[in-house]
């Protein structure tokens, strides 16, 4: 049996490890392997079958870990996203603030706690829902 015949039973072992565990860095690994694979089928010696193996895993790991953070940092928070709340983008009336910067406001029947979210001093008046933090409603001032 060749090296190469061993890097590919392991690839394929990887493979199956992912499927039944789910875990899509695995995936990365039977990469890695692979290209252990390939170096072997170059004639590359051992040491260097290992060392492609270990690059290309150890990149295709660093590259999806990068995707994921980046895909994740471009998603907003689920609190301040319009397409799940409907809430954002609505006005509501804000007579007065108290010593701690909150307010309650009446918005759909109810009284809601009411928080200001902008980086400018808190207003009074016509505000608009910028995002809620639990049952709290996040403020910033009108864009119009």
């Amino acid at each position: 049996m060749t090296p190469a015949i061993l890097w590919w039973i392991a690839v394929g072992a990887a493979v199956l490890a992912e499927l039944v565990t789910g875990t899509f860095y695995l995936l990365m690994v039977a990469l890695g392997l692979a290209g252990g694979a390939i170096a072997s089928h170059l004639g590359v010696g051992p040491s260097g079958q290992f060392v492609a193996a270990a690059l290309v895993g150890g990149g295709a790991v660093a590259a999806w870990h990068w995707h994921r953070r980046r895909l994740q940092a471009a998603e907003p928070a689920t609190g301040s996203n319009h397409d799940l709340l409907l809430d954002i983008g609505q006005q509501v009336d804000v007579t007065a603030w108290d010593a701690r910067g909150r307010a309650l406001v009446h918005y759909r029947g109810a009284q809601w706690q009411a928080r200001w979210a902008a980086p400018a001093p808190a207003q009074t008046g016509r505000l608009t829902i910028r995002a809620l933090d639990g049952n709290e409603l996040l403020l910033g001032p009108s864009s119009s």
